[in-house]
């Protein structure tokens, strides 16, 4: 009997779920079997971008060495006998060829106006706004009313100008509005511009604000320390909000430049445009600083130069203003590429 019991079992099947018989649907309440789980691919979102630290106290350290900067420019030529002479040798050079310079320089100044302001202001809003950075559209009109302001402050109400010289030489002048004004609004479409147009940005407002700065020493209406000084009043502010970039206004990598997986690529953010442009402005800005020292030198130390001191401190004063114009925007343009770029989470 017990033989036939294990026969029988035998011939029994398994307690189970119900076989299907395939191409029929399975029957309400009839549990499917299930040869195995097929395990469900985990969607996580891509990392965040997030700020670079250690970039951000670079644009930190520049804003400190623009205040610095400031400070000494306003200490030598104004508060000391040799600067105030060079500045008003380069004053008082600017009458030769002033008549045909001044057609030039006329239509540039007069392009400086409140409306100018409020326009360059919007315009820089409007293309953050159209990026979606709506912290960087702030941050571009507090860039522009806080340069300004600072401007205005100094010159009216912080700093005075001693009379060293034999004579009245008028009140302080230092820093320049005019050209606060121009490389302000510039560096304000500087930071505003997608990351691509940074490039053309920053050479057309280094050539701007150039023209500007030296067409007010054309119509004798600042010395060159006065250009000088509103140009590190403008890097420190504008090196100040790159120093307080938000993860929100952080560069995006284009379309073609991502991951199947949505993922910017490796060099998705570099842009060789900026570093080219970047070196051409700070060695142009190397090289005319250096002869515009060289220039001043042999005027204080009464050696022969090739014209008279009056027009080669003239010169000289050019060629200061354009090497702190070139090397403003050439510090903003790669402090500004390298905090607006992204570093992606772990």
């Amino acid at each position: 009997m017990n033989g036939d019991t294990r026969k029988f079992s035998a011939a029994v099947p398994p307690a189970g779920p119900p076989s299907i018989p395939p191409g029929r649907a399975p029957a309400a309440g009839v549990p499917t079997p299930e040869r195995g789980v097929t395990p469900v691919a985990a969607v996580t979102a891509p990392p965040r971008p997030r700020v670079r630290p250690g970039a951000q106290a670079v644009a930190a350290v520049v804003a400190v060495v623009a205040v610095v900067a400031f400070w000494a420019t306003y200490r030598y030529f104004v508060t000391t006998v040799s600067g105030q002479t060079l500045d008003e040798l380069a004053f008082f050079g600017a009458n030769y060829g002033q008549g045909r310079l001044w057609q030039v320089a006329e239509p540039v100044l007069d392009v400086v106006s409140v409306a100018f302001v409020v326009g360059g202001i919007g315009a820089a809003m409007a293309v953050a706004l159209a990026r979606r950075r709506w912290v960087l559209a702030l941050q571009v009109a507090v860039l522009v009313g806080g340069a300004n302001l600072t401007t205005q402050l100094l010159k009216h109400q912080v700093l005075s100008r001693p009379d060293l010289l034999p004579g009245w030489n008028g009140g302080n002048t230092l820093p320049s509005g005019h050209t606060t004004v121009a490389a302000s609004v510039s560096v304000a479409l500087l930071l505003a511009t997608p990351r691509a147009w940074r490039p053309t940005v920053a050479l057309l407002g280094a050539v701007y604000t150039g023209a500007t700065g030296v067409s007010t020493l054309i119509g004798q209406w600042h010395r060159p320390s006065d250009v000088v000084a509103a140009l590190f009043v403008v890097l420190a502010w504008g090196a100040l909000v790159c120093a307080m970039t938000p993860a929100s206004s952080l560069d995006v990598a284009p379309r073609g430049r991502r991951l199947p997986s949505g993922l910017p690529r490796p060099n998705a953010f570099h842009s060789p445009g900026s570093s080219v442009v970047a070196c051409l402005l700070l060695l142009g800005g190397a090289v005319a600083g250096g002869l515009a020292m060289v220039a001043a030198l042999r005027i204080l130390e009464a050696d022969t130069v090739p014209m008279a001191d009056d027009v080669t401190a003239y010169a000289a004063g050019v060629l200061g203003v354009l090497a702190a114009t070139a090397v403003t925007f050439g510090l903003l343009l790669l402090v500004r590429q390298a905090t607006a770029r992204p570093r992606q989470a772990p």
